[in-house]
């Protein structure tokens, strides 16, 4: 069992704040955060959040600094991370830092993105399916960073939303190619990452594409959830598709999950077959007797 904070980096209230987790026990935390006069009013469902002037303090008392993409991680592993789509807060600003740990000095173009991924008519395909995609692509390539042309195309991948399968992503990936070529990146890089946007339009990457098996996976990491969250994901899907009758669209996304289930791989990475295969098969089919019923 271990305390873990990262680094005074999240500006709220004139200061910066870190985040202050367990890696096995909310008990733990609250018994740590206690002992250290911590308020639990700074309790935010699975994390403290702490001001700057007390980072040093907490390190002496026993909590192990670590970069915020480490803490991330640990608290996923944990079991204990609230899912971002859950939170009410604005994902701004953990976005904006994992903008600029990809593409610094752009932000007129996350900015754009960040838009683009707010519009109302989304409701799963919006920030916190990005959130999402971005942090299991952290666990996919743990301890390694993910490479930078899955990353922005993870960022791409849906920045076009209208709902219309496979249009989306080919002018998704034309946004890419233009606006990473506009940003200055090589043309090879910038294509690359259009490829891979392309690629989530059926999710059958080719033997050998370690950018599309991982970009894949991620995308389709929610399949794996548990039950209650899967039941979310289903019904914000819904929401998505709300301008098409409820016999078209049950009809249509009943292709989808059989689509999903024919898949052979579904996943393509061992690590994503380990987290979420299981799981994932039994919801989707789960969610075809339901519909059947």
């Amino acid at each position: 069992m271990a305390i873990y904070l990262d680094p005074p980096l999240w500006p709220a209230h004139g200061t910066l704040f870190s985040h202050l987790i367990s890696d096995t026990s909310l008990a733990e935390l609250h018994a740590f955060a206690a002992a250290a006069g911590i308020t639990e009013r700074a309790f935010d469902g699975d994390h403290y959040d702490v001001p700057e002037r007390r980072y040093d303090s907490l390190v002496a008392s026993g909590a192990i600094p670590v970069e915020a993409r480490i803490l991330v991680r640990k608290l996923i592993a944990s079991g204990l991370r609230i899912p971002a789509r859950e939170r009410n807060s604005s994902l701004k600003v953990p976005l904006l830092k994992r903008w600029n740990a990809v593409l610094p000095e752009h932000e007129a173009l996350f900015l754009d993105l960040l838009d683009r991924w707010s519009e109302p008519h989304r409701r799963y395909h919006g920030c916190t399916h990005l959130l999402a995609v971005l942090e299991a692509l952290d666990l996919l390539t743990a301890p390694a960073e993910p490479p930078r042309a899955v990353l922005l195309a993870a960022w791409f991948h849906d920045a076009v939303y209208h709902g219309i399968p496979g249009q989306d992503e080919e002018e998704s990936a034309r946004l890419a190619e233009a606006r990473l070529s506009e940003a200055g990146l090589p043309a090879a890089e910038a294509a690359e990452v259009a490829r891979l946007v392309r690629v989530t339009s059926d999710h059958r990457p080719t033997p050998g594409d370690d950018g599309g098996a991982l970009l894949c996976d991620a995308d389709l990491s929610v399949l794996g959830s548990e039950p209650g969250q899967y039941a979310r994901y289903v019904a914000a899907v819904r929401e998505d598709y709300g301008h098409i009758g409820d016999a078209d669209f049950a009809a249509g996304r009943a292709a989808v999950v059989r689509h999903l289930l024919d898949l052979d791989p579904l996943f393509h990475t061992a690590r994503a077959r380990r987290l979420w295969l299981e799981a994932a098969r039994r919801n989707l089919a789960g969610e075809l007797e339901t519909a059947a019923s």
